[in-house]
């Protein structure tokens, strides 16, 4: 009867006794592999025994002995007893002394801080953080990243074993270090939030849980460090985005595409948060990319109707974001503004240099877009193609059930 309330337990205190596992070990496989072992135990042994007065601190010491046992049989072989711990027993770390070195009082915002080390490439930092402390699966961190589910597994074994080599110092930065990293944390936390807009393998189209926790991590940002513009931005652009959720599902489950959403319905207090905090990291006159981006969300919260949007200002949006942050999916949302803007013509002559590149080749939204462009111009039998390729691509049931509402339309 407690295993809803174990895996509880072990989702909100794993991420923290992760980090004091592997800030001891200095090894994150090993880390793992003990923490894992401790949820094994606490699934065995808690139905019968009782919830320990202090779970984090069992789960502690039962993964340090695990640790020190796999250790152990590296060396000499098996030596484990399965002794059940004492519940009694402290955890190792020392959190209100974490908190006091870095100002950041929040552990899951802390723990990503002191993923984030300068001295790991930021590409492999995001990486890890996102697979340790926030749980996104190797195949979610891959969608995130555009690249086979192999070199995201590559990448993470690559950067463990350089932590573990070089004895790169898993610890709590000082406040003075944050700077340096929050690209990357808030690179981590933006990732975080996509996955829980559009999920991977998720039955729906959103999971609210990443979205909401997506959010609280950049309002302690933003608390935290308040004159960091790009830290406003971020958090303008995901409340903006997160007050179309409402909408964004129909009846039927698959996606309602943000032309045909009920604006009635959208959520006021969110956008009219987000507007206020654009405006303030705007006159901080520092611009960034999560600034733009939320710029370009913006155009369409204040668009009453979706014939009201602004496109030609969309799209010049978007030629300032490609100059802050060249990359593939940047251009094709940037091709789809210029569509609108200037004629569908104009978006597929952009889409079809865009697929002569290797970037988007598994990328379901690239023939998806083209799909869209060609049905509004009446080339149906062209629109239909595109559309299969987009769903031999696709993995989201919601999203699926949106190409294959517009395959139907154009009589496929």
């Amino acid at each position: 009867m407690l295993t809803p309330v174990i895996e509880n337990i072990c989702r909100a205190e794993g991420a923290r006794v992760l980090a004091g596992l592997i800030r001891r070990f200095g090894d994150f496989d090993l880390a793992e592999d003990a923490l894992q072992d401790a949820f094994a135990k606490a699934i065995e042994l808690w139905p019968a025994q009782g919830l320990p007065a202090a779970p984090a601190a069992w789960l502690t010491t039962v993964a340090q002995r695990r640790a020190l046992d796999l250790m152990r049989r590296r060396r000499a072989g098996p030596h484990y007893t399965d002794e059940p711990p004492d519940v009694a027993a402290h955890e190792s770390d020392d959190e209100g002394h974490a908190a006091e070195i870095s100002g950041i009082e929040d552990d899951r915002l802390r723990l990503l801080f002191t993923c984030c080390h300068p001295a790991i490439a930021q590409a492999a930092q995001m990486a890890l953080a996102l697979r340790t402390l926030c749980g996104l699966s190797t195949r979610e961190i891959a969608r995130a990243f555009l690249e086979p589910e192999a070199t995201t597994a590559q990448r993470l074994v690559r950067v463990k074993k350089k932590i573990l080599e070089t004895r790169i110092p898993y610890e709590v930065p000082s406040g003075e270090s944050l700077p340096e990293r929050l690209q990357a944390v808030l690179g981590v936390v933006y990732l975080v939030f996509n996955e829980g807009y559009a999920g991977t393998d998720a039955p729906g189209l959103v999971r609210p849980d990443l979205c909401t926790e997506a959010i609280r991590l950049a309002r302690l940002l933003v608390e935290l460090m308040p004159q960091e513009s790009e830290a406003l931005g971020l958090l303008a652009l995901m409340l903006l985005h997160d007050a179309r959720r409402a909408t964004r599902v129909g009846d039927d489950g698959a996606i309602v595409p943000l032309e045909e959403q009920d604006r009635t319905r959208w959520n006021r207090e969110e956008i009219a948060e987000g507007l206020e905090l654009l405006d303030s990291a705007l006159a901080l006159r520092r611009r960034g990319p999560y600034q733009l981006q939320a710029a370009i969300a913006a155009l369409h919260a204040r668009a009453s109707r979706a014939a009201d949007t602004d496109w030609k200002q969309i799209a010049a949006l978007y030629g300032g974001l490609l100059r802050e942050q060249p990359g593939a999916v940047v251009e094709l949302n940037a091709a789809v503004a210029l569509a609108m803007a200037e004629g569908a013509e104009r978006g597929l002559e952009w889409m079809a240099r865009l697929g002569e590149r290797e970037e988007l080749s598994g990328y379901y939204l690239l023939p998806a877009a083209r799909a869209d462009l060609l049905r509004r111009l009446g080339r149906l039998a062209e629109a239909r193609d595109a559309y299969r390729a987009a769903l031999a691509l696709v993995r989201n049931p919601a999203e699926r059930g949106y190409l294959d509402r517009r395959l139907a339309e154009c009589g496929g």
